[in-house]
């Protein structure tokens, strides 16, 4: 089994690290963060090693890099001796920063080396995250089995062409705050209706856990599955025309519009 490293064990490498915890093994498994503290009590809570960032990069074949894009330049720089060292093909970058390129990754490392480049959403955290990733031609089939076999229990993986996945993941990555915000709106006003709160949040959380699950499983398309629901003269038919008469397909795609802009961004920076 590969050694796999995490340099960075916020909220989202925490929780690709945890996932791979059960899949890998603890003993499989090295991390390291800028607080220390944060490190070794993480190590502590799965039973893995903790280390520095340099350790990290020497020992592990798969090395995933949880640090957000404006970071990700000055740790490249700082892990660039310890992995100029290593042969080639003896380890895999693993980015999800966001906006950055698999070639502008290389650049700042100052070689071409096997890298996958992923964009997790928050859900992996409860094992149902949506994980786009893509990879140069380093990295064989055999690698990417064992990477999609790694963060199996951290949801869904779906391969996709790098010029693809900033867009792709202003839907999946982005796209669980806007849920959040439909959810919170719901919520809200489900307590201006005169329910209590904790009710109004649950049948608003269970509606759209429902409402995804059959859209997976049902062959039909989504605008069929809305119209089932609207029974013309009934309750629902009347709500829909108010979010179609304010426009909410165009307020989603310029909402959806700003995130990919800022993607972009970022990876210049």
């Amino acid at each position: 089994m590969s050694v796999f490293g995490f340099i960075g064990v916020g909220n989202m490498g925490g929780a690709l690290a945890r996932a791979v915890c059960k899949t890998a093994g603890a003993e499989n498994l090295i991390v390291s963060d800028y607080s220390v503290e944060k490190a070794e009590a993480f190590a502590n809570e799965l039973g893995c090693a903790a280390a520095d960032n340099n350790t990290v990069a020497e020992k592990a074949k798969w090395l995933f890099l949880g640090v957000k894009p404006q970071v990700l330049p000055g740790v490249m720089e700082s892990l660039r001796p310890a992995l100029s060292k290593r042969a080639q093909g003896d380890f895999i970058l693993v980015t999800m920063a966001a906006g950055i390129s698999i070639a502008a990754l290389e650049e700042m490392l100052g070689a071409s080396v096997p890298v996958v480049r992923i964009m997790p959403n928050t859900p992996v955290a409860v094992g149902r995250g949506m994980i786009l990733y893509t990879a140069n031609d380093a990295v064989s089939e055999n690698e990417l089995s064992e990477f999609v076999s790694a963060l199996s229990l951290a949801g869904k993986t779906d391969h996709i062409k790098e010029e693809e996945i900033d867009a792709a993941s202003v839907i999946s990555g982005c796209g669980p705050a806007f849920m959040y915000m439909f959810l919170e709106a719901m919520q809200e006003t489900g307590i201006r209706l005169g329910l209590d709160g904790e009710k109004a949040r649950l049948y608003a959380q269970q509606t759209m856990l429902g409402a995804a699950s059959l859209a997976m499983d049902s062959e039909e398309s989504l605008e069929t599955l809305r119209v089932r629901v609207c029974s013309p003269g009934g309750s629902t038919i009347e709500g829909v025309k108010v979010f179609q008469n304010r426009e909410l397909y165009e307020t989603v795609s310029e909402a959806l519009g700003a995130s990919y802009q800022r993607t972009k961004e970022l990876g210049k920076k």
